[in-house]
């Protein structure tokens, strides 16, 4: 074999069932030669299949244990059988009493067995069969561990804890190992997985950490062929087991009925999803156009927002940025529509309870202590002095109300409302120039530091900036919190004991019955 040429290696390919590999060894120019001197990272570059890798290795090492083992060495042994088989193939065309005659004084032991014998050298062309035996009988009497590579060994002779990366290289050459001497088999025994293990702890006892190391190798061993098993989509043996076992365990098989019921599940769900995502993206295009008119069909808006609510919700509730919710959804910047998204999620009329909190409370407001020398109120009583009208007068006092709200409880005002200034912060606050012209009063509200709306009063403005926390899921700030706390318990009837609801007070107002 050694003088075979490059075309003579690729026949014997042929003759092996490895076609696959000869464009490879006739690119690399791998004569007979070159072929018996590969070693196993020349193997491993050559040839992709692990199969195939260990088949050519184990052809490889009995090749070469076969011509030294063809020398007479003067006792009986179960190798000198397997030579014999393998040796020159004048014993099949000569099986004559001379020819054994011959053989005599070599091979004493294979005479007395003359049978045996025979029958070894009539099936010379199983001899792939005789070889797997001899392996075998080879593993139940002990199993050597390969050679490492050195820096593998230096840590073994050096007996230091192997880190992560040390293992997996430990590991794969086990398994690699395994695999040629199983003529490419990825299913070892349990036996086969005790042997190996034990050969390494027993040749390096401290790799067996605390007493556990057997388990750990032997289950870091198992799974390393699984991961070699896994992709594997072209080995008999490999998908009649994953067929037969299921690919992870605890899976119950299915039939192909169930299989093609999931895929026809599966498309449903994915053409309904398809057809919604079509539906909402319609919808916030007519928004944007709708938007954009200056006669607005109020009608089909309030349609449109409440066939997406649930995807607006979602959105909000998935923290999607203010700026592009608002950009799908334009009419959120609508006072009415939040006061609408409102009422939707809380079954309240926001605007009417916040303009009853400020005509009922308004009075007790703007006699508090706190607030009698504020500006705002001193400003409030200024500008009284030139009306007499009761609807202006009361509605400066709704006004200062709801300026002078964080005042009383002592929360920061400029989290609350900016009074002719700018706004500094990015919550909801409010803006109010010239609160107490009857003409030119104008409150807005803003949302992270830009003008949101624009609003005509102070009911609309305070009930616009409690939606807005709402609404958009924002949390109030910390020094704002009693403010709230006193707003929200009154409009959404929230139990409080600082502050009772409308229907508690006006439980309480009224007698008792005897």
């Amino acid at each position: 074999m050694e003088t075979w040429s490059v075309d003579q290696v690729c026949k014997w390919l042929v003759e092996k069932n490895l076609g696959e590999l000869v464009p490879r060894f006739q690119e690399e120019e791998v004569s007979g030669a070159a072929l018996l001197a590969l070693n196993d990272r020349m193997v491993q570059q050559l040839v992709k299949k692990i199969g195939h890798q260990a088949v050519l290795m184990d052809f490889i090492k009995k090749y070469k244990q076969g011509n030294q083992e063809l020398k007479p060495t003067g006792g009986p042994t179960e190798t000198s059988t397997l030579t014999l088989a393998l040796a020159a193939p004048e014993h099949e065309q000569n099986p004559g009493p001379t020819s054994h005659g011959d053989q005599t004084s070599l091979y004493p032991a294979v005479l007395d067995n003359r049978l045996i014998d025979q029958r070894v050298l009539k099936q010379r062309r199983n001899v792939k069969h005789v070889l797997a035996r001899h392996k075998a009988l080879e593993w139940t009497k002990s199993y050597i561990l390969p050679e490492f590579p050195y820096d593998v060994k230096c840590m073994l002779v050096e007996q230091k804890r192997p880190d992560h990366s040390m293992r997996i290289r430990i590991i794969e050459f086990l398994q690699a190992d395994m695999t040629k001497y199983l003529e490419g088999s990825l299913y070892p025994t349990t036996q086969q997985y005790n042997d190996v293990v034990n050969a390494l702890l027993q040749a390096h006892p401290f790799l067996d950490e605390d007493g556990c190391g057997f388990f750990l190798w032997k289950r870091a061993l198992k799974d390393r062929f699984k991961y070699i098993r896994r992709p594997i989509e072209d080995d008999e043996q490999v998908m009649r087991n994953k067929c037969k076992f299921g690919h992870r365990r605890g899976q119950t098989r299915k039939s192909l009925a169930d299989i093609q019921s999931n895929e026809i599940k599966i498309v449903q769900i994915k053409e309904e999803s398809a057809h919604l995502d079509s539906e909402v993206d319609e919808h916030i295009s007519w928004f944007q156009r709708e938007y954009m008119k200056t006669e607005r069909d109020w009608r089909e808006v309030d349609k449109r927002m409440s066939q997406t609510l649930e995807i607006r919700r979602k959105m909000i509730g998935s923290q999607t940025p203010l700026k592009d919710i608002l950009k799908m959804f334009p009419f959120l910047k609508c006072p009415y529509q939040m006061f609408r998204e409102v009422q939707i999620l809380t079954k309240t009329d926001i605007y009417k309870k916040t303009r009853h909190i400020l005509e009922s409370y308004s009075e007790n407001i703007l006699t508090a202590f706190s607030v009698l020398d504020n500006p705002i109120n001193t400003a409030l009583q200024e500008k009284m002095k030139h009306y007499t009208d009761e609807g202006v007068l009361k509605y400066m006092k709704m006004t200062a109300t709801c300026l002078l709200l964080p005042h009383v409880f002592g929360d920061e005002p400029s989290l609350f409302v900016v009074v002719n200034g700018k706004v500094h912060v990015s919550t909801p606050v409010l803006e109010v120039k010239n609160p107490f012209h009857v003409n030119g009063c104008e409150f807005s509200l803003y949302l992270n530091k830009e003008k949101l709306t624009k609003v005509d009063d102070c009911v609309t403005a305070l009930a616009a900036l409690v939606s807005a926390f709402r609404v958009f899921g924002i949390e109030c700030p910390r020094r704002l919190s009693q403010t709230f706390n006193f707003l929200e318990t009154l409009i959404f009837d929230m139990q409080s004991p600082q502050f009772p609801s409308l229907k508690e007070k006006e439980i309480r107002s009224q007698p008792p019955i005897t």
